[in-house]
């Protein structure tokens, strides 16, 4: 038995944590395309989304400010959970039999179990200082919608959740804890908007996508001037405030005395990906350190491997913004994965700018060898991980066997973002055999790319 001392968890204090947000905009060597609306085709402008959102998140929505301020009352909830620990896994290390060191950021201890409240209580502050009494959402996995819930609970607003229905489904526990925040669950697409009901028409959609509940939340939201709309990810405002993750893995790392050779996360719209990297990738840009930044997507919904970098709609119904992102059409319906949060067909317009610049890498996961991952980890290191963040693992496992191989020095970063305690029956699927891969279908990503909107000179 191995006696040795080594230190396996990185703390900050409170008074570490950082206080501003990281907006990577104001360091890109060019800005990505603006959003357009979805009638003129025009940029967007602030009073195209203040139906929507709070005019606080849509400045930060297109703000040149690299540091944002994050409020005080924001900071307080923050400080619940955050900061969050850096762990080294060190027994994950043994069990590869590998030099490389791997470090993984655990976001699973928040109140909703995931990344998510990183975000939903700064939307939920600014919405609630402008006085919106309700926000509506859409959730896949339902950690988004378990994380909004939260949020609208601490500033006594009401909560209304459509999630996707493979997930609604297959998820129970998940559903039970948003309502047990006090918000309503619907299974999406539902019988009570106007969207909902034409697209339950088609058995094609009756397992439902993120781009379908997107729609129902946004309808209902535009109909009434007290209720705002709650995006969980995508959005820039979203990316930004999930940098603290970043913020925090980079004085975690001085800590201990290492600099990352490999940045990977797992990617559905971007924004745990986002927090994660972006701060690496200021440090990067400035020319103070040189990792790899590895996006890890489903080999089921591979928006970057497989899209197009194209305008598209953010949801089904063509209802939201046009945004230049990856996207696999927005009437893709994606296989019943089990990382529901990772099943949208659209890559966050920011992220699929710096893939497109060439600043990142990115590569699709099939979901036996997440779940592999995932069971090595969970006997390794004790946390059971939510689906989404084991494609991330997976890529760690390869970086770290290949490190093996060839002998280079290997320090790999990675974000847990969230606990698998709902997910259970899912590791009891891959556990019994009967878990399997999709085939990814050409012909259906043909069909839906064939939807995509023309947008004359682009």
């Amino acid at each position: 038995m191995d006696d040795t001392v080594r230190q396996h968890k990185y703390v900050l204090t409170e008074d570490q944590m950082p206080t501003t947000w990281y907006n990577i905009m104001v360091d890109l060597p060019t800005l990505p395309p603006p959003p357009l609306h979805p009638g003129t085709r025009e940029p967007v402008g602030p009073q195209d989304l203040a139906p929507l959102f709070p005019m606080e998140l849509i400045l930060q929505e297109v703000s040149m400010d690299r540091y944002i301020e994050i409020p005080g009352g924001v900071l307080d909830v923050y400080r619940q959970w955050r900061p969050s620990p850096l762990f080294r896994a060190h027994n994950l290390e043994k069990a590869l039999g590998t030099p490389a060191r791997i470090y993984y950021k655990y976001e699973g201890v928040s109140p909703a179990g995931s990344h998510k409240p990183n975000t939903s209580v700064p939307q939920a502050y600014y919405n609630k200082k402008e006085g919106t009494t309700k926000l509506t959402t859409e959730t896949g996995a339902g950690q988004w919608g378990t994380a909004l819930a939260f949020a609208c609970a601490l500033y006594d607003m009401e909560c209304e959740v459509w999630q996707v229905g493979a997930s609604y489904d297959a998820k129970p526990y998940r559903r039970l804890m948003i309502e047990a925040f006090g918000a309503s669950v619907h299974r999406s697409p539902s019988q009570l908007t106007d969207i909902g009901r034409q697209l339950a028409q088609d058995p094609r959609n009756a397992s439902g996508s993120l781009g379908i509940a997107i729609s129902e939340a946004v309808e209902v939201a535009a109909k009434d001037p007290n209720t705002r709309y709650a995006l969980g990810s995508v959005l820039n405002h979203v990316l930004l405030h999930q940098t603290i993750i970043g913020e925090e893995a980079l004085l975690q790392l001085a800590m201990a005395g290492d600099t990352p050779t490999h940045i990977v996360g797992c990617t559905g719209g971007g924004s745990n990906f986002a927090g994660l990297s972006f701060p690496f990738l200021r440090e990067k840009l400035a020319g103070r350190i040189s990792p790899r930044i590895i996006a890890a997507e489903p080999a089921s919904c591979p928006s970057l491997t497989k899209g197009v970098y194209a305008y598209d709609y953010g949801d089904a119904a063509g209802m939201t913004p046009l945004m230049k992102m990856h996207t696999l059409g927005h009437d893709f319906i994606p296989d019943p994965i089990h990382a529901g949060g990772l099943r949208y067909h659209g890559m966050a317009p920011l992220i699929s700018h710096v893939y497109e610049e060439g600043m990142m890498e990115a590569v699709a996961i099939p979901q036996t060898e997440c779940f592999a991952a995932a069971v090595q980890f969970a006997r390794t290191e004790g946390i059971v991980p939510a689906p989404e963040p084991t494609h991330a693992l997976a890529v760690a496992v390869r970086e770290a066997l290949r490190a093996k191989e060839t002998g280079e020095e290997t320090v790999i970063l990675t974000a847990l973002c969230g606990h698998g305690h709902f997910d259970l029956a899912a590791y009891d699927q891959y556990l019994r055999g009967a878990m399997v891969d999709e085939d990814f279908s050409q012909d259906r990503l043909n069909e839906a790319l064939a939807t995509i909107p023309e947008v004359a000179g682009v």
